[in-house]
């Protein structure tokens, strides 16, 4: 059991550090003798991210919003647990949803959980596709924190509100790639070489180099065999990403120092994108 989401939230990050780290070593036969700890807090992670990774995201919406509507139809108490139909969820009136939210979901606090369970889920799915978006875990974890502060009614329904406007939010940026005219692998990447002040036609520049740089990546990597388990075959990635990068990204507007630093960053994604993948895979 934990004692706040402050402290899950604490437990999580520092657990997939360990995860990544113990991994790195696991050549070290000095590493061996902290197994059984990593296992344990293995362990614990998977327990509470049970629900987080099968939770089909969709589903628990048209639960929530069933929720609402069932308290639409009746005021007899205990009722907005009621089973009833599903709905086209782009299609919901949001701005009805959070008025009778307010008026007449009689439990507020369970409903208030499902979607935060949602959220939850959302953005666990989306920073692992692209980490630059983590200006939304920081809107999630301050709402969750001033509704931590006093869980009145008044609290309750104004942090309702926060949060649908939230997962509103990630409506938008999950269908950003797409306005974009981009994949979702290549957006991540565009997140990481894009800087502020490009003028259109070196934005449309760093966009191929987005796609070409995705393209030549996912090649070399598919010539390697895990690649992050060995010094000698990282070295090679990281120095084909820093070659691409110098190739590809505009002069200007950027420096040798800029590509320097986003060579970095597509690195440390390719590199975490590979090891995600590889857990995956495994579990």
């Amino acid at each position: 059991m934990y004692t706040s989401d402050t402290a899950k939230r604490r437990f999580e990050v520092l657990a997939r550090q360990v995860f990544t780290r113990f991994k790195a070593l696991l050549t070290e036969p000095a590493a061996l003798q902290f197994a059984e700890r990593h296992d344990n807090i293995e362990a614990i992670y998977k327990k509470l991210m049970e629900r987080r990774d099968t939770a089909d995201v969709t589903a628990v919406l048209k639960d929530l919003h069933r929720i609402v509507n069932a308290a639409i139809r009746t005021d007899t108490p205990g009722d907005d647990q009621a089973a009833g139909r599903t709905y086209d969820l782009s299609k919901i009136n949001m701005e009805k949803l959070r008025d009778e939210f307010a008026k007449k979901v009689k439990r507020k606090a369970t409903a208030l959980k499902d979607i935060r369970d949602v959220v939850e889920a959302r953005l666990a799915q989306m920073l692992g596709k692209n980490a630059t978006r983590m200006d939304y875990q920081k809107r999630y974890e301050d709402i969750v924190a001033d509704y931590n502060n006093d869980k009145n009614r008044v609290t309750i329904e104004e942090t309702f509100r926060r949060l649908m406007e939230l997962a509103d939010s990630l409506d938008d940026e999950q269908n950003r790639h797409v306005r974009e005219g981009l994949s979702e692998e290549e957006l991540a990447l565009f997140d990481l070489l894009k800087r502020d002040g490009l003028s259109r036609k070196d934005r449309e520049r760093v966009k191929q180099a987005s796609r070409d740089l995705l393209a030549a990546i996912q090649q070399r990597l598919g010539q390697l065999d895990r690649f992050w388990e060995k010094e000698q075959t990282k070295s090679d990635v990281e120095v084909f990403i820093l070659d691409k990068v110098y190739a590809d990204l505009p002069t200007p507007p950027f420096t040798a120092a800029d590509k320097e630093a986003v060579a970095a960053h597509v690195y440390q994604h390719v590199w975490q994108q590979a090891l995600r993948g590889d857990a995956a895979r495994a579990t």
